[in-house]
């Protein structure tokens, strides 16, 4: 009674969907780094990649073929096992994070109504702290791991940022759940579309601000790449690895700045809504599509600006780094936490 009460179709649809999740955001990912050579060589008066295809658009299959087939290298003095469970667990971190992510409202086929959503928890932001929690294991084991004194280093450097900036972090997201009163992902983007209701950027700014910087330390972005100072600490927590476990690290951290780029657009920006477009005037599937589309503009447009960043702004020293996350951004974010307290306090008094 059990295997016929099963819905088999929704196990085959979430599985689809989880396919083309973790697919998406790889080929989004492999493709991130063309992106980046490409915006590199635009800010720096170069042509960027231009052999391997047109416009070297095969550059990115060239790279990946180059580290599958390198020789594969574990150091004699290190830890095998963790040496390996290192990269994995950065890449794994790095995908299960877009899991409570909504992609569009839902399409209708044969029936059926399908959310392009894998798992709709009403603890969606507490689940993506928690992933992007497991990311700082896989650069703490792979530092550690290595048996390189560099390496250990980089790891403690990438471990206490994160600590750091997820405090700030958290605390301006804190601001933001006052505000819609929930935890689930997709309960904010619909609030974010109901009438008379405005993206929340417009709403909490500073928190915003805050945010995006912390996700720039989260992500080991420039200029808070503090465990990859490869002028510093020779190539940082990764320096032991090569081949596909190099590759891992590296992919981890462009998969981590496409879901990053999906959590912002998701939470301040209105997700998948378009704005000025009544979607209830399209069919399921046409408005289904369309917020695909208007999702992928803006994360786009987050990516772009991850890789401006990085090519624009210098390396922070490491005592400016942990003194902005400290002594700026957490005090930052308690007073916009405390002054949307008191603002929404005053309007239910008012």
């Amino acid at each position: 009674m059990t295997l016929l009460a099963f819905d088999w179709a929704l196990f085959i649809e979430k599985l689809v969907l989880i396919a083309v999740v973790i697919f998406g955001s790889l080929g989004i990912a492999l493709y991130s780094t063309w992106a980046e050579r490409k915006v590199a060589a635009f800010m720096q008066d170069r042509i960027g990649p231009n052999r391997a295809g047109p416009l070297g658009l095969l550059q990115p299959f060239a790279d990946g073929a180059k580290l599958i087939f390198k020789e594969e290298i574990i150091p004699n003095s290190a830890n095998k096992w963790l040496f390996i469970l290192g990269p994995g667990m950065a890449m794994t971190a790095a995908l299960i994070t877009s899991a409570v992510i909504p992609w569009s409202s839902h399409l209708e086929i044969a029936g059926r109504i399908m959310p392009l959503q894998v798992a709709d928890v009403n603890i969606g932001i507490l689940y993506i702290f928690g992933a992007v929690s497991l990311g700082v294991y896989g650069i703490m084991i792979g530092g550690w791991a290595s048996n390189n004194k560099f390496s250990l280093l980089a790891a403690l450097r990438g471990a206490s940022q994160a600590i750091s900036y997820e405090l700030a972090m958290g605390i301006a997201l804190i601001a933001l759940l006052m505000l819609t009163g929930t935890l689930s992902l997709k309960e904010i983007v619909e609030q974010q579309m109901a009438p008379g209701h405005y993206w929340n950027i417009v709403y909490q700014p500073l928190g915003f601000l805050i945010f995006i910087v912390c996700i720039f330390a989260e992500c080991n972005r420039t200029p808070f790449d503090l465990s990859e100072a490869e002028n510093e600490l020779n190539m940082g927590y990764h320096q032991e690895y090569s081949s596909m476990k190099l590759g891992f690290y590296l992919f981890a951290e462009y998969v981590n700045m496409f879901v990053a780029s999906a959590v912002m657009a998701t939470l301040y920006f209105g997700g998948y809504d378009v704005p000025f477009l009544n979607e209830s005037l399209l069919s399921p599937n046409v408005a289904a599509l369309v917020g695909i589309i208007a999702l992928m503009v803006k994360i786009v447009i987050f990516i772009f600006i991850f890789m401006w960043v990085r090519w624009t702004i210098p390396r922070f020293r490491y005592d400016q780094l942990m003194e902005l996350g400290w002594k700026k951004l957490l005090p930052l974010a308690l007073a916009n936490m405390l002054i949307t307290a008191i603002v929404i306090l005053w309007l239910q008094h008012k």
